[in-house]
């Protein structure tokens, strides 16, 4: 199915987004490693259910294991900020406990690869930019609708370029 017919997800109950999909729990322990490839191997950019969207690789280090984890996320803006966040209902996912243990971060964007800087919201400045990005981001605001616990708001920095 090309980019042009891809159905619009606007629901995060949507039966057609990916993470709706039926999934064996050897997929969801090896999905990462070949969107990661494709990723390196296309400057950024991938297919299948992510295809058009705009992603980035975030390398972390283990809040408790001390190594390094990479993982693709969506990159999403307010202006000039980019940011993250996750759809996981049932806990807030390992990269934002290591981003909060441990914000010195690597970022792939695109072609370039970057030193970062992971700023966990926390306090008043969650309460500000979930307001913004829950008015502006109708999926996001769909899923925490669906779900208790507040959604997980990380911007990025990017710094020098390695």
């Amino acid at each position: 199915m090309s980019k042009d017919e891809q159905p619009e997800i606007t629901s995060y109950d949507d039966p057609n987004a990916p993470w709706n999909q039926l999934h064996t729990d050897e997929d969801v322990a090896n999905w990462n490693g070949p969107v990661i490839e494709e990723f390196r191997a296309n400057a950024g950019k991938v297919g299948g259910a992510y295809e058009g969207s705009t992603m980035l690789l975030l390398t972390t280090i283990g809040a408790k294991s001390g190594k390094q984890h990479v993982v693709p996320l969506g990159a999403l803006y307010r202006d000039e900020t980019l940011w993250i966040s996750s759809f996981i209902e049932d806990r807030y996912p390992a990269w934002w406990y290591n981003a909060k243990a441990n914000p010195e971060v690597v970022i792939e964007l695109g072609g370039a690869t970057y030193r970062g800087r992971a700023r966990v919201l926390e306090g008043d400045a969650y309460d500000e930019f979930a307001e913004w990005a829950l008015a502006n981001n109708p999926l996001l605001a769909d899923f925490q609708s669906k779900t208790a616990r507040p959604m997980p708001f990380v911007t990025l920095e990017l710094g020098e370029q390695i």
